[in-house]
């Protein structure tokens, strides 16, 4: 019994660390097959699915294996599977959720627009085309009703079960929380009444902005103009209130056409921000550079 339990051992071990079999696969040119694990997968199934590509010699050992040693939790995702893989090293992938992360950025300045327009340009998630902005916020539990601004712009890592609404999701709650803290440390005699106004004047600060170390500057001639009742007269705004029919070229007669954003007919900010603005330009609108200048030339 002693030496047919030490060899039944010794077997199981021995399947439990045998390279997995990819010969008979499609892989990369690093000798690399990746396997998805779509959601609600069990890993009996998977194990089962393993053995019919002939990857897997004993998929019960490895099943077995799992339960004995409390690991059959998995996550869903894409894996890399080599050559130098085994049923152990298999489940240890599954049970971390070693999965494939792929990486999406945002730049800073871009409008909720711009961020649909990229997310649809990926093949995963392509359905952002077909779906209302009103869908998009919902399913992402986001009660906006204007989303501009209120994503923030970084890099986004996503795996092959997540959707757009999980990038949205995360962007939303990121910018809730920077601009919070940014709010909470802002400087005395602001001319805002709200921690969303100043989230529009960075968006401003944004759009105005060429070189990084212009933002504080820019945001001071601005919260002076504000102080001073004076308009802010800012390009940018007139080419978000103009919309799709903006070309290239703002005219004379774009600057006199009335628009809840055009900065040259109303006094004060805008009533929405006009596009996702960076942490720096949050900071700088709550932070602005002392100074009596009320122009600025680009």
């Amino acid at each position: 019994l002693v030496i047919g339990g030490l060899w039944l051992f010794g077997w199981v071990q021995g399947h439990l660390d045998a390279p997995v079999d990819l010969q008979q696969q499609t892989v990369d040119k690093q000798g690399q097959l990746i396997w998805t694990v779509p959601r609600g997968t069990t890993l009996g199934r998977i194990n089962r699915q393993l053995f019919a590509r002939q990857i897997l010699s004993h998929p019960k050992i490895m099943s077995g294996y799992a339960k004995l040693t409390d690991r059959t939790s998995i996550q869903a995702g894409s894996y890399w599977i080599d050559s130098k893989d085994s049923a152990r090293t298999l489940l240890d992938k599954f049970n971390r959720g070693e999965v494939i992360r792929h990486q999406i950025t945002f730049p800073e300045g871009w409008s909720f627009k711009q961020w649909l327009g990229h997310l649809a340009s990926q093949s995963q998630f392509s359905v952002v085309a077909d779906s209302s902005v009103e869908q998009l916020l919902a399913s992402a539990d986001i009660d906006l009703a204007h989303p501009e601004g209120w994503f923030f712009p970084d890099t986004y890592s996503y795996t092959d079960t997540d959707s757009a609404v999980h990038i949205l999701r995360q962007a939303h709650i990121k910018m809730k929380i920077v601009l919070e803290d940014a709010w909470q440390d802002r400087e005395f005699g602001l001319p805002y009444k709200s921690a969303y106004e100043a989230l529009i004047m960075a968006s401003i600060i944004e759009k105005e902005t060429g070189l990084v170390e212009e933002r504080d500057a820019i945001a001071g001639v601005f919260v002076r103009r504000l102080n001073l009742g004076m308009r802010l007269q800012t390009d940018p705004t007139v080419i978000y209130g103009m919309g799709d029919s903006y070309n290239g070229n703002i005219r004379r007669s774009d600057l006199k056409r009335l628009t809840p954003y055009n900065t040259y007919r109303i006094k004060g900010l805008p009533p929405t921000p006009i596009a996702m603005p960076s942490a720096a330009a949050i900071n700088a609108a709550l932070h602005p550079l002392d100074g009596s200048s009320l122009y600025f030339v680009a």
